[in-house]
């Protein structure tokens, strides 16, 4: 039985596959800004993904989509904030999900975009 460390290292992993194969160039993973901790930064267009990588066993309990609480929003924020900022971007900021889970002995991977507005 892989450990929940492994088991959300293999969703970043698969989630960075399935946005290159999207067309999105990955410009950084796992970054981290005070106490929060981006997983992955991707960029399409002049759109930059800021993406939340959400990985269960199964959905009995709930979506995975489900599990990003206020708290950890307002982190992702502030530290998306910091990010642009450094490094002088002109990006339209978007945040998004990968929620993976296991079917089947399959991953099915889902993209939300926009996943949740911000203040």
């Amino acid at each position: 039985m892989a450990d929940h460390n492994d088991l959300g290292k293999m969703g970043e992993e698969l989630a960075v596959a399935f946005l290159k194969k999207e067309g999105y160039a990955i410009l950084e993973t796992n970054w981290t800004f005070q106490k929060a901790e981006i997983d992955i930064i991707a960029q399409k267009g002049n759109v930059l993904a800021v993406v939340e990588v959400k990985t269960r066993t199964n959905i009995d309990f709930g979506l995975p989509q489900d599990f990003v609480k206020p708290k950890k929003i307002q982190l992702l924020v502030k530290a998306v904030n910091e990010y642009v900022l450094s490094k002088n971007l002109e990006f339209e900021v978007r945040f998004d999900i990968i929620a993976i889970h296991k079917e089947n002995g399959a991953f099915k991977i889902q993209h939300f975009e926009d996943a949740f507005y911000h203040f």
